[in-house]
């Protein structure tokens, strides 16, 4: 059968669907036919009913096909390419942490980067150090696992 998706809500992982035969249907995000794309508002999709439930749900191929990163970043408005970058680049200035929103840790960060060139730079360098690390971190993570890390629970450190 075919349909769109009404409503799914990540953090929950469920959802409707309205059915071409007028019914709606629920579903579990355990439903998706595939790993790499998540579903979002408005996407045609084709699935199976058993009990009401939309089962075996695959995106109508032209109708809204999307990667994972722009629903996350949808979602939270944040992109873990852009943070990753901005901290291997900029993170001893904690520009990163800046733009995702946790300004305390960005001005820990650009004090201890600005007070640690006075002190030898020896504490700017483990910023830097720090920054590197969790640049590496947010651009080897999940697009599903940075966002529920760092956007939706509001993990500051690592």
């Amino acid at each position: 059968m075919r349909g769109t998706i009404l409503n799914y809500d990540i953090r929950i992982g469920e959802g409707l669907i309205s059915g071409d035969d007028g019914k709606r249907y629920t579903f579990k995000g355990s439903s998706f036919g595939s790993d790499n794309v998540f579903l979002k508002n408005g996407v045609a999709v084709d699935f199976e009913v058993e009990n009401d439930e939309a089962l075996s749900i695959f995106v109508v191929p032209g109708t809204g096909q999307t990667s994972t990163n722009d629903i996350f970043e949808g979602i939270g408005g944040k992109s873990k390419m852009v943070a990753g970058l901005l901290a291997l680049f900029v993170g001893g200035l904690g520009v990163h942490k800046f733009y995702l929103g946790y300004k305390r840790a960005g001005i820990i960060m650009l004090l201890v980067t600005i007070f640690g060139i006075i002190l030898l730079g020896i504490p700017s360098i483990i910023i830097g150090i720090i920054a590197f690390v969790e640049g590496i971190i947010y651009l080897t993570r999940s697009d599903e696992g940075f966002y529920r890390t760092y956007v939706q629970n509001r993990r500051e450190w690592f």
